[in-house]
């Protein structure tokens, strides 16, 4: 299997996403410290909340619509109104107009628009992709997109400051290419029994109904609500590295002085070290993806994603306690490689939960696993006012493992029911 072996509506997501969030790195990481200097930083915050909380609202529409006009429309549309948000937020930081109150207003369309998006694009890498290329599809895609933030997040913190104008441009630019590929090149992968399109509900009461009646479904799935639940559970642990160890090594690592010969030192603090485990992090998922998934690719599947998840599990456990260099850096590679190994694994057990005439609305309540996943880091922050490392290390390590326990529950139930039907259905001419 390689690349070029994928369905082309695959390629093309994964090519305009690497662009897209290549240079979407270089630009709204750094949006809040724009923000802050211009409207301050207490409306900041708030500001910044509700473009999240439209792009989850709009998650959900968005996957209500793809699953009745089908994927493309819906991305299309997304994406024409992120062209919009993007060229007017050019315009707005252009050396004609400088207005942050329309560059936030255009940010808040755009959030909309990718949330609007986002499900609809996933649940076409489903209807495209087999069991078979599924791992290699998701490890690719899972490459492309750390790749992407570790080179966008570099030149970002280069050039933001000083060439604004110029990087939205450049945004813009692509933004109207991925237009071009999805309008142009990209092909529909569902087609809705029962004119699906003619039911689509727009405003008023009658709309908000009509979404909740297509998602009565998806929250009524048992095992997929488990498996949420579990990957809930499960990506908590690494949400506490950005929030809670953040401050505990600021407040706990011992500065340590790092020489070597007579030509080099460095003055490692707790701040340092954090920002060490991020880099290592994305340093070793860029140059390990590919090889880890080569490696398992012949293994099982279930087995994989277990000894990945314990991995994961292990590693960052270590690192909500340990104040070692040499171990906390030890433990952010095994983590490193048990997510690896779990996250390609689990997104192809998903694709499989998934009911197939509601494939955009399931992804869209997958989005918010991530979602939760912030929030309990940000929970972090306030139970590590309270309890000592250990006890920290101690209750994500259980959480941790109660969520793989809910997966494996999950995996168990899926091979004697929906697993067979599927290798059936795949295996038909």
């Amino acid at each position: 299997m390689n690349f070029l072996q994928l369905h082309p509506n695959i390629r093309i997501r994964i090519v305009t996403s690497f662009l897209t969030r290549l240079v979407g790195m270089m630009i709204f990481p750094f949006m809040a410290i724009y923000f802050s200097a211009r409207l301050g930083q207490a409306l900041t915050g708030v500001l910044l909340s509700l473009t999240i909380c439209a792009q989850i609202l709009l998650g959900f529409y968005g996957g209500y619509l793809a699953d009745r006009w089908g994927r493309k429309k819906v991305m299309a549309y997304g994406q024409g109104a992120q062209c919009v948000a993007f060229v007017v937020m050019t315009i707005a930081n252009s050396p004609w107009l400088d207005s942050a109150w329309l560059t936030y207003a255009m940010m808040l369309l755009q959030s909309a628009s990718n949330g609007m998006i986002s499900p609809a694009a996933d649940a076409m890498l489903i209807d495209v992709s087999t069991r078979e290329n599924r791992p290699f599809m998701y490890s690719i895609n899972y490459w492309a997109s750390n790749l992407s933030i570790a080179i966008g997040s570099i030149l970002g913190g280069l050039l933001f400051a000083t060439h604004r104008f110029e990087l939205l441009l450049v945004l813009t630019l692509v933004s109207l290419f991925t237009l071009y590929m999805i309008v142009v090149r990209m092909q529909e992968s569902f087609f809705p029994q029962n004119d699906g399109a003619a039911r689509v509900s727009f405003a008023g009461t009658r709309v908000i109904l009509d979404v909740m009646r297509s998602y009565r479904q998806v929250l009524t799935d048992r095992l997929f609500l488990l498996f949420s639940l579990g990957g809930l559970f499960l990506f908590s642990l690494e949400f506490q590295t950005a929030n809670y160890v953040a401050v505990r090594l600021a407040q706990e690592f011992p500065v340590q002085h790092i020489r070597l010969f007579d030509w080099f030192a460095l003055e490692l603090t707790g701040v340092k070290m954090f920002s060490l485990i991020q880099v290592e992090n994305t340093i070793l998922v860029v140059l390990l993806s590919l090889f880890i998934t080569r490696l398992i690719q012949h293994g099982k599947e279930a087995s994989s994603m277990y000894a990945g998840g314990l991995l994961y599990i292990s590693g960052y456990a270590v690192i909500l306690y340990s104040n070692s260099l040499v171990i906390i850096m030890a433990a952010a590679l095994i983590a490193t490689l048990g997510e690896l190994i779990h996250v390609p694994t689990r997104q192809t057990y998903l694709a499989q939960i998934v009911r197939d005439d509601a494939r955009s609305s399931y992804m869209a309540v997958n989005g918010l696993v991530l979602q939760g996943a912030k929030i309990m880091g940000a929970v972090g922050i306030t139970l590590g006012a309270i309890l000592p490392s250990y006890l920290m290390a101690l209750l994500f390590f259980l959480l941790g493992v109660a969520g793989l326990l809910i997966v494996r529950h999950v995996v168990s139930q899926l091979e004697h029911t929906r697993f067979p039907l599927a290798h059936a259905k795949e295996a038909a001419p």
